[in-house]
């Protein structure tokens, strides 16, 4: 599978939708999702694969200090094949000349699979919300990766 990685876009909240209610818990609404591409501080990406189907999406919300990586989600089918790494190397590709800010997340404390991802990516865990969940009232690991030495435009 060839993916293409491109900004979200309107047209692709059917398929988010779908992607969304079958990844989380408790998933995001529509409207949250229509806010967040509207906004200029926001960086919404989106994996296609060869026959145009949207298979994966990572939105990350640009803040004082840090980008902040809001949600990624895969569809189940394509799990395990490189969608959602694809999507974190372009999003450090992204803000690399954005040497200043770090990029951060919160990820639950059971997600062994996702915690090990977003490792290699070189986010460390640096805390935990306790009850940050609303669904189960899990803690959320606080994950940071700090700006490397090489990300600033030259």
């Amino acid at each position: 599978m060839t993916l293409q990685l491109r900004r979200l876009e309107l047209g692709d909240m059917d398929a988010i939708e779908r992607i969304e209610r079958v990844s989380y818990r408790t998933p995001w609404s529509r409207s949250m999702f229509t806010s967040e591409l509207a906004k200029p501080s926001s960086l919404s990406l989106g994996a296609v694969d060869d026959d145009g189907s949207l298979v994966g999406y990572l939105v990350l919300s640009k803040h004082v200090d840090a980008w902040h990586v809001m949600n990624v989600a895969v569809a189940p089918d394509q799990r395990r094949r490189g969608v959602a790494s694809a999507l974190l190397a372009r999003l450090l590709e992204v803000t690399r000349a954005d040497a200043e800010r770090g990029h951060t997340l919160e990820v639950r404390v059971s997600n062994v699979g996702a915690i090990k991802l977003y490792e290699r990516f070189g986010f460390q865990g640096t805390g935990v919300r306790r009850g940050y969940y609303t669904d189960n009232r899990e803690d959320a690991l606080i994950m940071w990766r700090d700006p490397e030495p090489g990300d600033a435009a030259a």
